[in-house]
């Protein structure tokens, strides 16, 4: 009788404590900012889940959970549509305010919504704009999605590493893609390369399905193609409508780069290196589908906010985000080295993987492109060549 006593007694100890440590968590509630999808940038990871981004966003809250629990912190995800945020914010999660927000949205529609909420620091991990990380910069926007600047300059010095330093530049007719061009032309004069030859894709979406589509498209992209010498084709098709088709048809037999065939991006389901395969093993695990970029941004988003929250023992917004912004800060994101937050754009510092279909074939920052702070800041906008007034 004694020991059952005693083992009762220990019992109901354990289950009074765990209950009193429940009850001491602090609520951490992130707003998840979603907005129905038409086209997505990066069109060779297309082929978008329902729940893209918001997937990976869950995943970084059980991850940030399984350590904020022992600091006294509990995180909650709160997705809803960007016109519900005031709502949202209206009404606090269990007395918790609202106070960071991951944005998968638009790069208008993040501007407009962070100049009408400028307590709320948004991460974003959709918007690919250089020019929301430049002119259109706001103080209370970071950034774990790549810009197209950084997405081109990995790129680019991938190829002159290679030495294939001439390119033929395919452009479609979508502002995207022509946004996309223009980083591809920067990132050409910035690191030694000539863009030997530019051609407006100016055909129809291909009907690649009809009996005689193969036929068509093997008559014409070698004719369209055929401008001479070069080394590597690039192709700018951020809406994925023609891309796919140059591969293995151009006139002279060159590789192609760019939105298709060698792509430069924030993750692919590819990488397997520096511990990157438990990720994404859990990830399909959960989801029964491979992490896309926006999954890992927004899981990167989630992470940040809870690696500097479980760092600080704080949940109060001005603490974490200065922390995040801070020299200390440094999150591991299965890509081989730590990754930050720029100060001067809110952009996070990071390797871009150079992928093909099935195999990483590289990861740049390149070996011999030097920076005098950090080589990952030889992707994108560097500090003096920045628009952004924060």
């Amino acid at each position: 009788m004694p020991v059952r006593r005693a083992v009762a007694v220990l019992i109901f100890a354990l289950l009074w404590h765990g209950g009193a440590a429940a009850a001491a968590l602090q609520r951490v509630p992130l707003a998840y900012l979603g907005e129905t999808r038409a086209g997505d940038a990066g069109a060779a990871e297309s082929g978008a889940a329902v729940d893209e981004g918001l997937a990976g966003a869950h995943l970084g809250v059980a991850d940030n959970n399984s350590t904020g629990r022992f600091v006294g912190l509990e995180f909650e995800l709160l997705p809803t549509q960007a016109a519900g945020l005031g709502q949202l914010i209206s009404r606090p999660s269990a007395g918790a305010p609202v106070t960071f927000a991951v944005a998968d949205l638009p790069s208008k529609i993040l501007a407009t919504i962070a100049r009408q909420f400028p307590a709320l620091t948004f991460i974003n991990v959709r918007a690919r704009s250089d020019r929301l990380r430049n002119e259109d910069c706001a103080a209370n926007v970071l950034h774990t999605i790549s810009s197209r600047a950084m997405l081109a300059d990995a790129l680019a010095q991938y190829l002159v590493w290679k030495r294939w330093t001439r390119w033929f530049l395919v452009v479609g007719s979508s502002a995207a893609d022509a946004a996309y061009a223009d980083a591809v032309r920067r990132a050409a004069a910035k690191f030694g390369a000539s863009i030997s030859a530019e051609k407006a894709w100016t055909f129809g979406a291909p009907n690649v399905r009809a009996d005689t589509g193969h036929a068509t498209l093997q008559t014409e992209i070698p004719a369209f193609t055929r401008v001479g010498d070069y080394d590597v084709l690039i192709v700018a098709d951020e809406e994925d409508e023609f891309g796919e088709e140059l591969v293995g048809r151009t006139f002279l037999p060159r590789p192609v780069a760019g939105t298709h065939g060698l792509i430069a991006t924030t993750w692919s389901r590819v990488n397997e290196q520096w511990g990157a395969l438990q990720l994404q093993r859990r990830f399909e695990k959960e989801f029964k589908r491979a992490m896309r970029p926006r999954d890992y941004a927004a899981w990167l988003a989630v992470r940040a906010i809870g690696e500097a929250a479980v760092r600080t023992g704080s949940a109060d917004a001005g603490t974490v985000r200065q922390y995040m912004l801070g020299p200390e800060f440094l999150l591991s994101g299965f890509k081989g080295r730590g990754q930050s937050f720029r100060p001067w754009d809110g952009q996070m510092r990071q390797r871009v993987l150079i992928a093909g279909p099935r195999r990483l074939v590289s990861a740049s920052p390149q070996q011999g492109f030097l920076h005098r702070v950090s080589e990952l800041d030889t992707l994108g906008t560097d500090k003096d060549e920045s628009a952004c007034r924060r």
